[in-house]
Parts: C-alpha cells; sequence; structure tokens
C-alpha cells in the first residue's frame, strides 16, 4: 500500500465509500456503502463488479451533507470488486475453506488524539493495512470505541459550562436547540474525521466493517455515572446525539430507526444488537450502551434480543460474540471494596462499574455466562468471545461442561498501552480468581509467548479458518506477532 492510494476521493463526495458488512444469503454477500456528498450534490454512480449501477437510499441530510447507503450484493468468489467513477476497489467475498477477519478496538484516547503525528497514531492501521494487502481481510470487526467522542464537553460554551455545574444545576438545565445542533455536529464531524484518516479510509473501502458501540462513542462511562446523570435533560441529549450518529456512522441505517435491517432483531430499536450469518459463522453483539444503567448493563429489551438472537443460528456454525466490555476479566470485588473505603476515590468508580465483573453486575454476569454456557452446550456451538475496552491484551477460557470458551481481547488499535504496573495489578486480580458459576471456572491466562496475562502494548486480532479449524494471533505493537492459538 502507498499513500497515492489513500487519495481516493472525489470532487462529487466529501467522505466514504465506507463499506458494512450485512451478512450472506443465498450465496451472494451482502453489502452496504455510505458516502457523504455535499447537500446539494447527486450521488455518485456505484457499480457492483462493472455491472448496472446501485440507486442509493438518503439516510439522512445534516449541517450541509447527505448521507447516502448503497445496498448491493457480491458473488461468493475470488476477484470480486465495485467501482464508484473511476475508483475501483477489490473486496474479499469468497468466505470459503480459508477465511481472514480482523478485530480491532479503541481507536483513540481520551485527550489529544488527533494532535497525534497520524503516522505514529495509526501505526497498527498501517500494519493491517499491509497485512490485507498480502493476504486481503473478508471482515473488520470493531469491538467498541471507534471514536472517542470525550471532547464533546467543549463543542459548545454551555455544554462546558454545565459538565462543571454542581448537580442541582445540572437537573435544571434545559437542553436547548444551540446546545443539542453543536453536539450533533461535533459526533458527526468527529466520525467523518477519524474514519478519513488515510490507512483507516483504505481498509473501510475494501473491507466490510461490523461494529458495536461502547461509551466512548458517547463519552466516558455513559451509564455508570452516579446521582440521576443520565436522566438529565442535558446527558439524556447529548446520549441520543451519540446514538443518531452511532446508526449512520457505525451501522449505516437511518437514525430515525425507519429501514432497520433484518439482523438487528429489535424492530422498537431500543436496543441496537445485531446478529449477522456468514457461512460456517454468526458474528452477534449484543448493545450494552442504549439500555444501560448503574444497576445494569441490559435491559429487558436487549436481553431478550440477546436470547433470540442467539437460538436460532445455523447448524454447526461458529459463534463470534462480540462482548465491549470482556466477560472474562479479574477480580474486581476487590478492588471495589478497597476503594470504597478510600477518599476521593469516586473518579474510578465508572470504570469499575463498567465491567461485567463489578458487584452492581454480578448476577447479570453470571446470566450472560450461563447463557453462553448453554448455546455451547445445548444447542452444540462453538463460542468465541471477542471483546476490547480495556487497553491491553490477553485471553481468557472459560470450562463449560461440554466444552472451552475463548474469550481473545485486543485492546487498542489506537489507545497507547498503559503503564506496565497497571498490567501487573490487573494480573494479580486475575491470579485470585472470580468463578460465578461454580465447577465452571473461568480463567485468564497468557498470549502465547507471554509471560504475563496482561500485554501493555497497542494491539489488534486476526482469525483465520482454515476448512473448519480456527486460530488466532494478536499483532503487538513492540513485540510483533504472537504465535497462533487454536480456538
Amino acid at each position: 500500500m502507498n499513500e497515492a492510494q489513500h487519495d481516493e476521493t472525489s470532487d462529487c463526495w466529501l467522505a466514504g465509500p465506507f463499506l458494512f458488512g450485512r451478512g450472506c444469503h443465498a450465496g451472494a454477500v451482502k453489502i452496504a456503502a455510505l458516502l457523504i456528498t455535499r447537500h446539494d450534490d447527486a450521488p455518485p454512480v456505484l457499480s457492483p463488479m462493472g455491472e448496472g449501477s446501485i440507486t442509493p437510499v438518503k439516510l439522512a441530510e445534516k449541517f450541509d451533507r447527505s448521507y447516502w447507503r448503497y445496498d448491493f450484493t457480491l458473488p461468493r468468489q475470488a476477484g470480486t470488486w465495485y467501482a464508484i467513477g473511476d475508483n475501483h476497489f477489490p473486496v474479499s467475498t469468497d468466505f470459503g475453506d480459508n477465511l481472514d477477519l480482523a478485530f480491532v478496538s479503541c481507536n483513540g484516547q481520551e485527550q489529544d488524539d488527533l494532535d497525534r503525528p497520524i503516522d505514529q497514531r495509526n501505526a497498527l492501521w498501517a500494519d493491517l493495512c499491509d497485512r490485507h494487502d498480502l493476504q486481503p481481510f473478508s471482515l473488520l470487526l470493531h469491538g467498541g470505541d471507534q471514536i472517542y467522542a470525550d471532547n464533546v464537553w467543549q463543542c459548545h460554551p454551555e455544554i462546558t459550562a454545565w459538565q462543571k455545574a454542581p448537580n442541582r444545576q445540572k437537573k435544571e438545565t434545559a437542553y436547548t436547540d444551540d446546545m443539542a445542533d453543536a453536539v450533533l455536529k461535533f459526533y458527526l464531524d468527529h466520525y467523518i474525521t477519524v474514519y478519513c484518516l488515510p490507512q483507516i479510509a483504505y481498509l473501510m473501502a475494501r473491507v466490510p466493517s461490523v461494529m458495536m458501540w461502547d461509551d466512548h462513542d458517547i463519552f466516558d462511562g455513559w451509564g455508570s455515572h452516579p446521582g440521576g446523570f443520565q436522566d438529565m435533560a442535558v446527558a439524556r441529549g447529548m446520549f441520543d446525539a451519540a446514538r443518531y450518529a452511532f446508526m449512520l456512522m457505525q451501522l449505516c441505517i437511518a437514525p430515525d430507526g425507519s429501514d432497520l435491517p433484518d439482523s438487528i432483531y429489535d424492530p422498537t430499536a431500543r436496543s441496537l444488537g445485531w446478529r449477522y450469518d456468514y457461512p460456517g459463522m454468526s458474528i452477534i453483539a449484543p448493545d450494552l450502551r442504549s439500555e444501560r444503567r448503574r444497576d445494569a448493563l441490559m435491559g429487558d429489551v436487549g436481553w431478550a434480543m440477546l436470547e433470540k438472537m442467539v437460538r436460532d443460528v445455523p447448524k454447526s456454525s461458529r459463534i463470534l460474540l462480540m462482548s465491549s466490555v470482556p466477560a472474562i476479566g479479574p477480580r474486581l470485588s476487590v478492588v471495589e471494596a478497597i476503594l470504597s473505603l478510600m477518599p476521593k476515590s469516586q473518579k474510578y468508580e465508572d470504570d469499575l462499574r463498567d465491567q461485567w465483573q463489578s458487584r452492581a453486575h454480578r448476577r447479570e454476569w453470571r446470566r450472560f455466562l450461563e447463557l453462553i454456557e448453554d448455546i455451547a452446550t445445548t444447542d452444540d456451538h462453538d463460542v468465541t468471545i471477542l471483546s476490547g475496552e480495556i487497553h491491553l491484551a490477553t485471553r481468557g477460557v472459560f470450562e463449560t461442561r461440554s466444552r472451552v470458551v475463548h474469550q481473545l481481547v485486543a485492546s487498542g488499535i489506537a489507545h497507547n498501552a498503559p503503564p506496565n504496573a497497571f498490567a501487573r495489578c490487573l494480573g494479580f486480580l486475575a491470579w485470585l480468581g472470580d468463578n460465578p458459576l461454580p465447577g465452571r471456572p473461568t480463567r485468564l491466562r497468557p498470549l502465547p509467548g507471554q509471560s504475563s496475562i496482561y500485554v501493555a502494548e497497542r494491539n489488534y486480532l486476526t482469525l483465520t479458518r482454515h476448512k473448519s479449524s480456527w486460530h488466532a494471533n494478536w499483532r503487538l505493537e513492540q513485540s510483533g506477532l504472537s504465535p497462533d492459538i487454536k480456538i
């Protein structure tokens, strides 16, 4: 890949194409492509394999921009491509015996994300591009924090003032139209800026993405803040704007919910979890943010949709279950107990509350693990859990009654790694163990070739299938490629 290949936008559109996977049906791979034009410009022609043209759907028109979706299919074979104007984009759509997937998360950082030199910020994205050029990926799975939107607090002076105000004043403050416009514009602008970074744009034009959001796609800790925070008018308005942008820029659907695909099981769009079926595998992602409260990771709708999604998976399909926060983790109850006795420790509370392992979510965590065990045992599916969020690389195993479920954590592709001391502390908590289901332990283990449970390096994950055999490895920024692990 060279830099000249990155500059693919045309005078007739502003951003894109960004591809989104939609599963396979009747031997064809379903794809959606998102393009963004100036509001008064006609959308360009998209042609699959140079045959005919696709009529796009206008998903939204905001801030002098139009957002267009092209729905098309490509055959399951080698050498497929599509064209927009004079630009041709190859796409790997074979989905046969040999399959390569990539998983990324935490694409940014809380402070000064885009102030870093882009080559440094996107070093692992560039590496992923090079690997794609050598052995194309068929899907790119994004496990959360596709953007870091924490600077939303600086998008409008009244938003900045509200964040610093006392709780009583916050509860009494109305969410004005000016605030709403500034917040929504910030989210949409930020998505476009990040997606158009050359290394990211290169992959998203060639590899269909499937995405599920996490807190930084809204702002840090959404749903885990105390004091009735998320029921305040301003906080709720900001969440609604983030959700609008998530539906448009991560799910490629109309933000009013008028054109939900079958892959999103909740027709009310209260919970935006989804499932995509491909030959020999189903990818499932519950929505852990739309209904999140301090005492619940998912609401009733989210749980009902997840249980429905896992029940009719095609026979013998492997399930890739994307949980934005890891389902297997260290013994966080010890940390929560210690911090509750320490003054000025509340700033860490929302980070701990975000996890399945929090004391506040222990019953829900057991329910999640029991569901995984049930689909692995009763429904006879191999299950692999994919997670991000923690800015470290690690893996875990869940020993169900009939088989071992692997969890693979890759985080983050652009977020700088925390100090090694932090990784060692988490490793100690993992050593203490935490087994919520008696007789079916969950354990964290080092990556192949590593001695510590957690690796404090930026990273991404690749998954490969050869016939029915699956393997995974991590690309670590300093250590290089890990040895393969069979999953």
